[in-house]
């Protein structure tokens, strides 16, 4: 089964050449362990949020710009095996250094619970990040294929949400910090897929208009918690 390893980071924004350097560098050793597919997205239209957004979620400063990516795996068995196998290469030490503070990434593995579209050709992304009460798993999975039914009358083409189910606690950072997550709630980790920036903002406006009159009470999560930002495509190993 097809599993992610999805991460959020904070680099610093004159960085970016070297972030991408870095990443470039990276995936051959990735590809060598297994991996399917390395994307990385770059923020480009960041919101603040009055409860969570992406810059707390990763104690972002200033002169920092939010990055959400994500790695494709055969299934999980193999992305775990491949991080064993990256503590003993060698090869690890000839790759650039990380341009950006490690300790305040976010990360951790995703099964997905909802796939629709395609995921090729993409060029802007809405990425989202939430905590979803484990009891409502199948009642956030219907909710997503409604949700992907409005968005591809918008004209996305394809969207992904990932269940979390290898989260990890940081000393920094982590995601159930990031969401805010209450005691038996589940980290998600999801992203829709757009042709451009102004197809993905006119469908937003429409979205909004057309759900101004929904309950947002009878959410299987707390809406007020869930973020999301729009980012523009780094670097996809499939392009």
């Amino acid at each position: 089964m097809t599993y992610f390893t999805g991460a959020v980071a904070a680099v610093p924004t004159a960085s970016k050449g070297k972030y991408l350097e870095h990443v470039q560098a990276s995936w051959p050793l990735f590809r060598s362990y297994g991996a399917l597919r390395m994307t990385e997205t770059w923020g480009v239209d960041v919101p603040k949020g009055k409860v969570t957004d992406f810059y707390g979620a990763v104690d972002a400063k200033p002169d920092e710009t939010i990055v959400f990516s994500w790695i494709e795996w055969p299934d999980k068995a193999t992305a775990d095996a491949s991080w064993q196998k990256m503590e003993a290469d060698p090869a690890m030490k000839d790759l650039p250094d990380m341009p950006f503070d490690g300790r305040r990434m976010i990360y951790g593995g995703f099964a997905p619970i909802y796939e629709a579209g395609q995921r090729d050709g993409a060029g802007y992304y809405q990425g989202f990040l939430l905590a979803v009460p484990e009891q409502n798993k199948d009642a956030y999975a219907e909710m997503a294929h409604e949700g992907w039914q409005m968005f591809e009358k918008g004209g996305a083409t394809g969207m992904v949400e990932g269940w979390g189910v290898d989260v990890p606690r940081g000393k920094v950072t982590d995601f159930y910090r990031a969401t805010k997550a209450e005691d038996g709630e589940i980290p998600v980790f999801s992203w829709s897929i757009w042709p451009d920036r102004a197809t993905c903002d006119a469908a937003a406006r429409a979205m909004e208009a057309e759900m101004g009159d929904i309950d947002m009470s009878k959410m299987p999560f707390d809406g007020m918690r869930m973020m999301w930002a729009g980012f523009e495509p780094l670097f996809d190993s499939a392009s």
